[in-house]
């Protein structure tokens, strides 16, 4: 049952973080001063060594989720969430020394 509740929180802490990040490629290819792609923009930003930034600014929405579970009494589902960011975090130390 609790390897359930995390189980739980970390699918919705990957997939939410997943959803801000594709949200902030987004962003971030609507304000560049070219026209770029989806693709495009992240083949610029592992060029510009500032993937690692916009896997922190798609993991922004965690913080959200974590304290809504913690708010609801779900403990294990935020820890979950918890787990998500640690690998977001993993991520980002693999990319910038990677």
């Amino acid at each position: 049952m609790i390897k359930k509740e995390i189980a739980i929180g970390l699918i919705t802490g990957l997939f939410v973080n997943s959803i801000g990040f594709v949200i902030c490629v987004f962003i971030f290819s609507a304000l560049s001063p070219q026209t770029l792609g989806f693709s495009e923009t992240i083949t610029a930003s592992l060029k510009n060594d500032s993937f690692g930034s916009l896997i922190v600014l798609g993991a922004i929405p965690n913080l959200v989720i974590f304290f809504m579970f913690l708010k609801k009494e779900m403990a294990y589902r935020a820890r979950g969430v918890l787990l998500a960011t640690l690998i977001a975090a993993i991520c980002i130390a693999i990319s910038k020394f990677g």
